[in-house]
């Protein structure tokens, strides 16, 4: 399994225009067959700070697949505004340290 992780600085001015673009752009990963998770999160002691993360497949399936998938147009359209804040977008491999209750 792949995960990206994508961390943002948003200023407080465009914290709401933020937010209103995830909730829509979520619809385009909920219905994505390449993701198979998904979480937007906010730093608490930075209100600045968010991170989504993204889980799939593969880097492969992840780039190709949703990349190539016809939901993949409006979803960049609506978080393209945010493209300057991001300050970081990668890719990690999960490993066998890991634990869900």
């Amino acid at each position: 399994m792949i995960v990206e992780y994508t961390r943002y600085k948003i200023t407080d001015e465009r914290r709401e225009q933020f937010l209103q673009a995830y909730e829509k752009a979520a619809e385009y990963l909920k219905y994505s067959p390449a993701c198979l998770a998904y979480e937007l999160s906010h730093r608490s002691e930075e209100p600045a700070r968010y991170i989504l993360r993204i889980e799939s497949k593969s880097t492969d399936v992840h780039l190709k697949g949703f990349r190539g998938e016809v939901g993949f147009k409006p979803f960049f359209q609506l978080v393209q505004p945010f493209l300057y804040d991001l300050e970081e977008m990668q890719h990690y491999q999960l490993t066998e340290v890991v634990h869900r209750s």
